[in-house]
């Protein structure tokens, strides 16, 4: 990806995935990946690119509201990627897909969804935390600071992320706690259509999630020798969200043990609605001293 390549343009393209036009017990499709400096398949595309093909083999008004995956090996961008999708179960209501993604015959992200249809019932959501600047009043990281690969990859990136406080791309500044709050949205508007917002949604959950483990141990990811893999990641969408306005992470940390870190956010809009729950567990591995 270059700077004339439109970030968002890149995005669209990676979510329009191929009908492979062959089903035997599966459904499958083919895609392609964001190239990336670092050489690897961002996990937030390979899990939105799921969301796109489960959601292919069922009906429009029957929606996702659940995942659970697994990040099982790094990706080749420069490979194309293929999609199985499994269909295990279709109720009145509720569905249940199986999806898997490939590269050289073999899985590199393994995700069970749920959807379904719209049914009204009892609501309640935790709310937005309060005093939170506005995304206005936040400062865009300074990319020119950063070292050379942090830096192509927040000019590639079709997403605007503007820490609540101080970033830890370089340095950690501040307490070192384990909770923070990021804005987050596209770059420019994608249209209306809901299914593009949902899985752009998926690509946004894995986003920043990891800096919570990070930033309780005041580590930054420029912090040399230091190795971060997402292994798995959950999220359940609760109600529809435009990607391409402001939306608020809240993120924070309960555990790390082992070299794993355990990750979970909360994503509000603007006017304060929950829109969706995350949790990750993370590989961190910092070299001893």
């Amino acid at each position: 990806m270059t700077d004339a390549i439109d970030p968002v343009a890149s995005l669209l393209a990676v979510l329009d995935l191929r009908d492979a036009g062959a089903r035997t017990t599966e459904d499958i499709f083919t895609g392609v990946s964001q190239a990336m400096p670092t050489g690897r398949v961002y996990g937030g595309q390979v899990l939105a690119q799921t969301i796109v093909a489960a959601s292919r083999t069922l009906p429009p008004e029957r929606t996702v509201h659940s995942m659970h995956g697994y990040f099982l090996r790094p990706g080749d961008p420069a490979d194309g990627i293929t999609f199985s999708v499994d269909r295990i179960h279709d109720g009145r209501s509720f569905s249940t897909r199986r999806t898997q993604a490939f590269q050289a015959g073999v899985p590199i992200f393994s995700m069970i969804a749920s959807f379904q249809d719209e049914d009204p019932g009892l609501e309640h959501f935790e709310p937005m935390p309060e005093g939170i600047p506005q995304p206005e009043d936040t400062a865009p990281v300074d990319a020119e600071s950063l070292h050379p690969i942090s830096r192509r990859i927040l000019s590639a990136s079709p997403v605007d992320v503007r820490h609540v406080g101080s970033s830890v791309y370089a340095t950690v500044e501040g307490p070192h706690v384990p909770r923070q709050a990021v804005w987050m949205k596209l770059r420019r508007t994608v249209g209306d259509d809901p299914a593009v917002h949902r899985a752009a949604l998926a690509y946004l959950s894995d986003l920043t999630i990891q800096e919570t483990i990070l930033r309780a141990h005041g580590v930054a990811w420029s912090a040399p020798g230091l190795r971060v893999a997402s292994l798995d990641h959950a999220m359940w969408w609760h109600r529809p969200a435009r990607v391409d306005d402001w939306l608020l992470y809240v993120q924070e940390s309960p555990n790390a043990r082992g070299g794993r870190g355990l990750s979970t956010g909360r994503i509000y809009t603007r006017q304060g609605v929950l829109v969706a729950s995350v949790a990750q567990e993370v590989m961190v591995r910092v070299p001893r001293e």
